[in-house]
């Protein structure tokens, strides 16, 4: 069982998000990582766009993983929102996105970085997995279901 209750926080979490863009989402998502990490929102979201113009985090499925280097970050960090109605991303499959778990991480975060990547990536490629986050009616439900704990078996 994966569990990221090492990079989550109960406050980085949100259910049905709206957003009329990448761009909106984005800063919505920063706003989060800004409330539960305290971390400057408008570098945030900066660094989510800059890094999605080199190609779409989306990665098919409806899902999407967009992730930054933050300067002055201590640790690895994640936000999972789910966005609805779903946010056209450019992803590889077109389909619209409406499961997002971003990913910020130390600017000298190399290899923990891309491991880290790679755990969320194999995650959400269980469609079980995610059908499980799609159900999760409140943040408190989607924590549980990420952390793990004793909380997954009142689920």
């Amino acid at each position: 069982m994966v569990h990221f209750n090492d990079i989550l926080s109960p406050k980085a979490l949100a259910t049905g998000l709206t957003a009329n863009g990448k761009k909106q989402l984005f800063q919505k998502i920063a706003v989060l990582a800004a409330d539960a990490y305290g971390l400057d929102a408008e570098h945030v979201a900066e660094a989510l766009f800059e890094r999605e113009k080199l190609g779409s985090t989306g990665f098919g499925g409806g899902v999407a993983i967009p992730h930054a280097k933050i300067a002055n970050l201590q640790k690895m960090c994640g936000i999972v929102v789910l966005v609805d109605p779903p946010v056209a991303f450019e992803a590889v499959d077109d389909a619209p996105v409406d499961v997002v778990f971003a990913l910020l991480s130390p600017v000298d975060s190399g290899a923990e970085h891309l491991k880290t990547l790679a755990r969320v990536s194999r995650y959400l490629r269980d469609d079980g997995q995610v059908t499980r986050l799609r159900g999760a009616g409140s943040a408190e439900a989607l924590y549980a279901l990420l952390a793990g704990g004793e909380a997954r078996d009142a689920a």
